[in-house]
């Protein structure tokens, strides 16, 4: 999971249902205990029962995730106020990652990709530490008609000393199992909860929207009706992080609330057309 604008980097509520033309869900009881869903017994490969602890958030799917993705509910432009995904559009970040100088830029370029049939925004995503590169990320994302933005997959590499060492991460929805999630909803309410991506063992990433801030501020300045988000995956229970969105601009700040230390915070923004 990378620190991105949206998933992953790093949930109770209902699931995404209404107003949703590009998704289908087909919902299945899951009974063996694993996987998101509500607390209750599991049992191990020599059938001990243990307690499943309840998750962070609940997408409310009972662990079997199903979208039904129609290319043709897909439009070509990511106009969402709080993911603004425009041609030409840079963001630049600072903060901290466990107290090293942190420094995010993303960028949206003029690139599509196909996938599952439909026209992917190319969104690229670098990541130095202490003034060295390493994270380098191509993420795919695309908006359906009702408004909401999807997550289509990344290529992510992570890079040492100048050199790429792995890519870990990476997926491509409809490609091994993955899914395509979504990362910012038409019309975000508080209580709302949602799958980001879906690769198992891999990219898990959900989302629930926290609530809406009438005002918040940060050093850049100050927005107003800013949209608060909290993030969590179960193949990292334990780091839970919390993300705001301007309208007009998208990200502007993020923090761990638990599992590590960080912050990440806007520091220039460039609007795209």
């Amino acid at each position: 999971m990378h620190r991105s604008q949206f998933p992953h980097p790093v949930r109770r509520g209902v699931a995404v249902a209404a107003g949703l033309s590009a998704l289908t869900l087909t919902v299945v009881a899951c009974g063996d205990g694993q996987g998101p869903g509500p607390a209750g017994q599991g049992t191990t490969t020599s059938g001990a029962e243990v307690a499943v602890a309840p998750p962070v958030i609940d997408p409310g799917d009972g662990g079997e995730y199903r979208p039904a993705v129609d290319p043709a509910n897909f439009v070509e432009v990511i106009d969402n106020p709080y993911l603004p995904f425009l041609p030409g559009s840079r963001w630049v970040y600072e903060g901290d990652s466990d107290g090293e100088v942190e420094r995010i830029e993303v960028v949206v370029t003029d690139e599509r990709r196909q996938i599952m049939g439909i026209s992917a925004v190319v969104v690229r995503d670098t990541v130095e530490v202490g003034g060295e590169l390493v994270e380098d990320t191509f993420d795919w994302f695309a908006q359906d008609r009702d408004g909401n933005v999807w997550y289509l997959g990344e290529d992510s590499r992570e890079i040492v000393d100048g050199e790429v060492v792995n890519a870990d991460g990476s997926w491509e929805a409809g490609v091994d199992g993955a899914l395509p999630g979504i990362v910012m909803l038409a019309d975000p309410t508080p209580g709302t909860a949602y799958r980001q991506e879906f690769y198992a063992g891999e990219a898990e990433d959900m989302g629930e929207v926290l609530r809406i801030e009438g005002t918040a501020s940060i050093a850049r300045g100050q927005y107003d009706d800013v949209v608060v988000t909290q993030d969590w995956t179960p193949l990292e229970p334990e780091v839970i992080e919390e993300k705001w969105y301007a309208p007009g601009v998208g990200k502007i700040y993020e923090t761990h609330t638990a599992g590590h230390s960080g912050t990440v915070e806007l520091v220039e923004f460039t609007p795209g057309s």
